[in-house]
């Protein structure tokens, strides 16, 4: 650790990660491309002038000050928003708009989903991306990577969620640079030729054989998802069941292309290549045949950011390896991640790239300390207990932030882990032989059956895993705050393992004495906050009531719904880290201690005596004189949920408009809340 303190690049890194978090939050440069060059040349100009008069400590200041303005222009230029020639710039509603089809995404019940580089508006060359939805038809032949479609869209913002805490959509494709969103049928678009080259299109096309190859073998639908995932990086086909389940084990690492496996594939590789050793120059041979190795196996993935990471990750540790020393593999992770954010600079804020490199430094650091605990003189036993300690070391390692992300935590990893990780280096060596020899139609049909059982075997195990329901501890509370002190905690505490001093032990029980305060304030506010929330739920009334520390959630009964379970309600209380009371009736008047909130349900039926200047909330499609009640009550406000129907609330906000009286929609402005 202290090495790589002392390791000028990370440094520079972390002032390169420093800058790209600045512009990415707080938009602090919005220059000009040109202003933006001359400060790259006056900064170039003064390192030159520190150089050259030898000034040492001026020349690292101005140093890591152009590395963290390096993050800064790297954001700004990646970003498309910042171009004169912005799509949404030149769109209006007679543009004929280009696209070509970058990515397939999931498809949902209603929507096969794409995302397209827009390259032509009328005849104007532009530059952005866009979601793409088309709605699903059975005669609609699927979109592939690099179709080029013709259409004249309606381009409209991504929205965000309409409940509090809950998965942001637009928030992650916003760190895509994908801003707008079109919906359209078979009907709206033409496809086009595109005869531009693009390796990405060839890595499709060469997928796409061996997908075909595969799909007339003797696997199952759940098999052919899996050989998919784990050897072509596409988990599109994969069902929500088997998601659930590899997730409740601790395993869906396994099912998405990652460090682990190109990991793995270097490690099977560098056995395989050992006898080069032998031979002159043989160790450069072995680590050029690994690096062309680890991208081909990219390209036949698709060449996706996760794939492309990983391998560059792994590209660097196999140069390293020519070192033979420890240093340098941290160092040479240090230099992939550099190179990487500053190609894409939000790669900073994908979930994969932080968990992989994560588990990759706790392995390198935490694993060695846990195998010195115990050393067994047994070959087989000294191999479990070494995977055993990997995988501590790297659940360890990324566990405040799985967290922080997830909220929840498989006890039972350990065991998932131990049992399928030892194979899952035959699976994907036997599994890269067996789509070759698909791919050539020289399968014998006894592998392919073989082969089927080992993945079905697979599944049925992560199955069992995931029913352990006991074993999986769920809606774990952990701020961004907490994460980062529990990781200041696990850095001081290894240290002070390492080599005790005085000093290392006060800063582990400095950093114990910050992380029981953040969890003391946490409590005292939840304990004195005080919230109402009315959330959007199509068909369905869900109002939340915060006070004296508790939870308060009141439904509609009469409708099925599973309130428990149900996810905007799941998202709040974990967030909120509070008991939850479920009511199964909604009363009709809540008072709080600025507002009275007055029920209207399906009944009709109000009481208006006494009652003035309050907010009224339409649940159910009440059948109500409206312009009456306004006149009658003169309300503050009118809400209404996602319980009505549309046309019912359409027909309330022109009514409030005629009135002049505020209207809430919870369909179109999310949940209400009252603090």
């Amino acid at each position: 650790m202290k090495k790589l303190l002392g390791y000028p690049p990370f440094h520079y890194l972390l002032c390169l990660i420093f800058g790209i978090t600045l512009q990415f939050h707080f938009k602090i440069w919005s220059y000009s491309f040109f202003k933006l060059f001359l400060t790259s040349i006056l900064l170039s100009l003064i390192l030159l002038i520190l150089k050259k008069n030898k000034y040492a400590v001026g020349f690292k200041f101005i140093s890591l000050f152009t590395f963290l303005f390096l993050g800064i222009t790297s954001v700004y230029i990646q970003n498309p928003k910042n171009y004169s020639n912005y799509f949404i710039k030149h769109v209006n509603n007679n543009s004929y708009t280009t696209i070509t089809v970058t990515k397939k995404l999931k498809s949902n019940t209603y929507f096969d989903k794409y995302v397209g580089s827009i390259n032509y508006v009328d005849k104007k060359e532009v530059k952005g991306n866009v979601l793409i939805n088309i709605k699903k038809d059975s005669s609609l032949q699927l979109l592939k990577i690099n179709d080029q479609i013709v259409i004249k869209p309606i381009f409209k913002e991504l929205s965000s969620p309409l409940n509090p805490y809950q998965f942001n959509y637009k928030d992650y494709l916003s760190k895509q640079y994908i801003y707008h969103q079109i919906s359209i049928s078979k009907k709206h678009y033409k496809i086009t030729t595109n005869k531009k080259f693009s390796i990405v299109r060839y890595s499709n096309s060469f997928r796409e054989k061996i997908q075909t190859s595969l799909k007339k073998q003797v696997f199952s639908k759940d098999v052919y998802a899996i050989i998919n995932a784990l050897l072509l990086g596409q988990r599109q086909d994969i069902s929500k069941k088997i998601i659930a389940n590899y997730t409740n084990a601790g395993a869906i690492h396994l099912l998405a292309i990652s460090g682990l496996h190109i990991g793995i594939i270097l490690l099977i590789l560098l056995n395989i290549l050992k006898p080069l050793h032998y031979f002159k120059h043989g160790t450069r041979l072995k680590t050029l045949s690994i690096i062309l190795v680890l991208w081909w196996f990219a390209f036949i993935a698709g060449l996706s950011a996760s794939v492309v990471r990983a391998v560059t990750m792994f590209t660097f540790i196999a140069i390293a390896e020519l070192f033979k020393k420890k240093s340098i593999i941290e160092h040479s992770l240090i230099s992939s991640m550099f190179l990487l954010l500053l190609i894409k600079p939000l790669f900073l804020f994908d979930v994969g790239f932080q968990l992989s490199y994560i588990a990759v430094f706790g392995i390198v650091w935490i694993q060695p300390l846990l195998y010195k605990i115990w050393n067994p003189k047994f070959s087989l036993l000294n191999k479990i207990w070494k995977l055993f300690t990997v995988s501590i070391a790297a659940q360890l390692a990324i566990l405040p932030i799985s967290l922080y992300y997830f909220h929840q935590f498989p006890s039972l990893f350990i065991l998932s882990n131990l049992i399928i990780i030892p194979f899952l280096g035959s699976i994907l060596f036997f599994g890269i032989i067996i789509m070759l020899l698909s791919t050539l139609d020289l399968l014998p049909n006894f592998l392919a059956k073989i082969y089927n059982y080992s993945i079905q075997y697979m599944n049925n195990f992560m199955e069992w895993i995931a029913n352990q329901e006991n074993f999986l501890l769920t809606e774990i509370p952990m701020s961004l705050l907490q994460a980062f002190l529990w990781y200041t905690f696990i850095i001081f505490s290894f240290q002070l393992f390492l080599k005790p001093t005085t000093r290392k032990l006060i800063y582990t029980l400095l950093s114990i004495s910050l992380l029981q305060s953040t969890y003391l304030v946490e409590k005292h506010k939840s304990e004195s906050r005080n919230e109402f929330v009315i959330f959007h739920k199509n068909q369905h009334s869900i109002i939340g009531e915060q006070k004296k520390g508790k939870l308060l959630i009141y439904h509609d009964s009469l409708k099925v719904l599973n309130i428990t379970n149900e996810k905007l309600v799941k998202a709040y209380r974990i967030e909120k880290n509070i008991n939850t009371i479920y009511k199964n009736t909604i009363p009709s008047m809540f008072l709080t201690k600025k507002d009275t909130i007055m029920i209207i349900d399906k009944l009709g039926i109000y009481n208006v005596k006494n009652l003035k200047n309050c907010i009224v909330l339409l649940i159910d499609n009440p059948k109500i004189n409206l312009s009456r009640l306004i006149k009658q009550v003169k309300p503050k406000l009118i809400i209404a949920d996602g319980s009505n129907y549309k046309s019912y609330t359409n027909q309330y906000r022109l009514t409030c408009k005629k009135q002049k009286t505020p209207f809430w929609s919870t369909y179109q402005k999310g949940a209400y809340i009252l603090n």
